[in-house]
């Protein structure tokens, strides 16, 4: 097993550094790992061919090489290049996708008599469809793991090796000022279980990738 980053993410808005409208385009942090033949690419937010320019950047490989895709969430901002990767496997935890399912279903019936919103929540609906429930371990040295707040059904992948331990935690720790603060994103769907994930983190990890940032140190441990 291998990995490294292949685009650094941010937030459109920062409040940690005193920002309190959005300033630039948000994306999220997107990981290439190697394992056992496949090539995954976990939350690919870039559009296909930004992305397909970073993984030549980064590994000299590109879109049409990717064999899964992982999101940690269904979140609209770790997904535009899914365009691009319509050949490769999608996974999602399966209780992200009963959740998302849920909550479109809920939009769905409010949006009775909008036909413009209901087109769009069927779209989303038909996306969620083609994603699949990955096993507890989907890859050698790759187990997901679970952390639950951000949505629902929040699920990092955590990559053990001789060394270190790697966590990639998406938007459950958003940068390295959330992590030297202690403090979780306000737009969690429960803050609550979104801190107690966050605290998990800190305590499992040596490496951790966060979801709008660069890889962080954990200096904690």
């Amino acid at each position: 097993m291998d990995w490294r980053i292949c685009s650094i993410g941010t937030l459109p808005t920062n409040p940690l550094w005193n920002e309190s409208c959005p300033l630039r385009t948000g994306h999220t942090t997107s990981t290439i790992i190697k394992s056992d033949g496949a090539i995954i690419l976990v939350d690919p937010s870039l559009p296909p061919q930004m992305q397909n320019a970073r993984l030549q950047e980064r590994w000299g490989i590109t879109l049409d090489e990717v064999t899964h895709v992982f999101l940690t969430s269904f979140d609209i901002e770790r997904r535009r290049t899914l365009t691009g990767l319509q050949h490769a496997c999608w996974y999602m935890s399966e209780l992200e996708i009963q959740s998302a399912s849920e909550m479109m279903g809920d939009e769905m019936q409010r949006a009775d008599g909008d036909a413009e919103l209901t087109q769009l929540l069927e779209s989303q609906h038909e996306l969620l469809t083609s994603f699949s429930c990955p096993q507890d371990k989907p890859f050698p040295q790759v187990d997901l793991f679970p952390l639950p707040g951000f949505t629902t059904g929040s699920c990092g992948l955590l990559l053990p090796t001789a060394r270190y331990t790697i966590l990639i935690c998406g938007d459950t720790v958003a940068t390295r000022e959330h992590v030297q603060q202690g403090s979780v994103l306000s737009s969690a769907q429960n803050i609550d279980l979104a801190q107690e994930s966050f605290k998990e983190c800190l305590e499992i990890a040596d490496i951790i990738v966060p979801g709008r940032d660069n890889v962080i140190l954990n200096f904690t441990r």
